[in-house]
């Protein structure tokens, strides 16, 4: 709808676009509300009341947002967008609830590619919920490799046939990782964290044109829940440059934080080429680390074993990944060049492993922004560091919900009050950086909101809140998927609110983040997503 004055005309300034009529949260400071903004060149010229932003400004194009709802868009601070464009490619396994679904699945799967390629099961949804092994596979694929990661991307099964082209039939043991076996020794299929190593290296690599076309599919699908901003948990050099190119030829309007992965190669590429954030579309300022695996899959660290298994008469405690004396050493050569490190860390192991490593090189109060990614579970005797060391902890709030049914399972119930402790770790400094992992989780960031503030999925599967007393605030969430996730990154300078001088990336919704009832969130719509003041999504289309 446009606007037309009649009457005393003031002289306008001419700006490309205008939305007013609108309910718009700013999410500065002061979280501040206003009704109109004037947006020139991508960037916002001004913002306030209706009748000062009409009366100053002019533009061909105006939008009037019918009473409805202005945020800064959404932003995820911790996702895999290529491997979720690359799962269009591959079998959905997400959901299903035992392994003979799984397996039913994956034989219908209609493909001409060498290797049948699934991704998302997940035994904690099986009767049971024990791991597969490989026996029904090999029956339904005796002449072809599958391979079917779980749902963390932490845990795989292979089929025989996978196996011998990887030559793992007869392989030995390997560190920071995991061959499970059949009693007489043979494979049973089930490989753990750097176990996978083997498989991943040789299934084929998919063209360039599988992945320009997943990652259009992907990008419209993002946009289309109102994210405008994704940070990539680890690619190395050959999948920047690809997503850079794409950046270029105007094909990738997706803008991205990359955290580069710990592969010596792309690390002495990057360390020698140094920081680069004049185009804020690419920024490849961080490195992504792994410290252990996944609590699902029992592959993260923990203090104490793991419950589950000790009434199986089995003392384990999961695994750190890699040699943190060399990470030390990585990460020395990474401060001095001032990137910032970024660890994934779930079990309070690994958790307490990291922190103390990055206590040694950040010596006390800083601004370097270092990172641990999910900092699931964390001891009380070391949540303090967060703050002391200025550390940032990048949290999936719907791993809280998902793991919900079995987490107290793995870490017994006197355990489990120290996972998930998000409201916790948000005391330390103040803030933190929310995103959901996918495509282990959904891409929509309103069951980021949902799982945060009410500590419930947005589906309605709980019939309880998790740990209620972990739930943070709906400012505090919104806060948590725009401008701390820009902080969490170094771009509040330009990103993450609605104030003047910033990037005119926003939203509008049909429902009041603020104020809804949990039954209006649930039917809550993204109507458009605007990236630079450019369209990216209308739901009218």
């Amino acid at each position: 709808m446009i606007i037309g004055m009649s009457g005393c005309r003031f002289s306008t300034q001419e700006v490309d676009l205008i939305v007013h009529n609108a309910t718009i949260y700013q999410v500065d400071d002061a979280f501040s509300k206003a009704e109109a903004m004037a947006i020139k060149d991508g960037k916002i010229l001004a913002i306030g009341k209706e009748r000062e932003i009409l009366n100053a400004y002019s533009a061909k194009r105006m939008i009037d947002a019918q009473h409805q709802f202005v945020y800064p868009g959404f932003q995820d601070a911790h996702a895999h967008f290529l491997a979720y464009a690359l799962f269009k490619n591959e079998v959905d396994l997400n959901g299903l609830k035992s392994w003979e679904a799984v397996c039913s699945k994956v034989q219908q799967h209609n493909s001409d590619r060498d290797w049948i390629i699934g991704r998302g099961w997940d035994q904690n949804l099986w009767p049971g919920q024990v791991m597969p092994d490989r026996k029904r596979l090999d029956e339904l694929f005796p002449d072809r490799p599958v391979w079917l990661m779980r749902v963390d991307g932490h845990a795989g099964i292979a089929n025989r046939k996978a196996l011998e082209i990887a030559r793992l039939m007869d392989a030995k043991g390997v560190q920071g990782g995991q061959i499970f076996r059949y009693p007489g020794g043979e494979p049973t299929g089930l490989l753990l964290d750097n176990a996978m190593i083997p498989i991943q290296e040789i299934i084929p690599a998919y063209t360039s044109k599988d992945k320009e076309q997943g990652l259009v599919l992907a990008q419209e699908a993002c946009f289309a829940v109102g994210l405008t901003h994704i940070t990539e948990a680890g690619l190395d050099r050959d999948e920047i440059q690809f997503l850079d190119s794409l950046q270029k030829a105007g094909v990738l309007k997706m803008p991205m934080y990359i955290m580069a992965s710990q592969d010596k190669a792309t690390i002495a590429h990057y360390i020698e080429r140094g920081i680069d954030t004049a185009n804020h579309q690419l920024v490849v300022r961080s490195f992504k680390y792994y410290a252990d695996g996944a609590l699902g899959s029992r592959g993260a660290c923990l203090i104490n074993p793991y419950q589950d298994l000790l009434a199986e008469g089995k003392k384990d405690f999961g695994k750190m990944l890699g040699n943190h004396e060399e990470w030390m050493k990585e990460w020395m050569a990474l401060d001095k060049k001032g990137f910032q490190v970024c660890t994934h860390a779930i079990g309070d192991s690994a958790n307490r492993v990291v922190l103390n490593d990055y206590a040694k090189i950040l010596g006390g109060s800083n601004d370097k922004r270092w990172r641990i990614e999910h900092a699931q579970v964390v001891d009380h005797n070391d949540v303090s560091m967060f703050g002391q060391y200025n550390i940032i902890p990048s949290v999936q709030p719907t791993h809280a919900t998902s793991d919900s049914p079995w987490a107290w399972q793995r870490l017994g119930r006197s355990r489990v009050v120290e996972a998930y402790k998000y409201a916790t770790l948000l005391k330390e400094n103040g803030m933190m950086a929310l995103g959901t992992d996918f495509p282990i989780e959904d891409i929509d960031p309103m069951k980021t909101f949902f799982a945060a503030v009410f500590r419930m999925d947005k589906g309605g599967a709980m019939a309880n809140p998790f740990q209620l007393n972990e739930a943070i605030t709906r400012e505090q969430a919104i806060r948590g998927m725009t401008i701390w996730n820009a902080v969490a990154r170094f771009a509040e300078h330009y990103s993450g609110s609605l104030e003047m001088g910033k990037d005119a990336d926003f939203i509008i919704t049909s429902v009041d983040l603020m104020i809804g009832t949990p039954d209006q969130l649930k039917e809550n719509i993204v109507i458009a997503t605007f990236i630079g003041g450019k369209e990216m999504y209308s739901k009218k289309k």
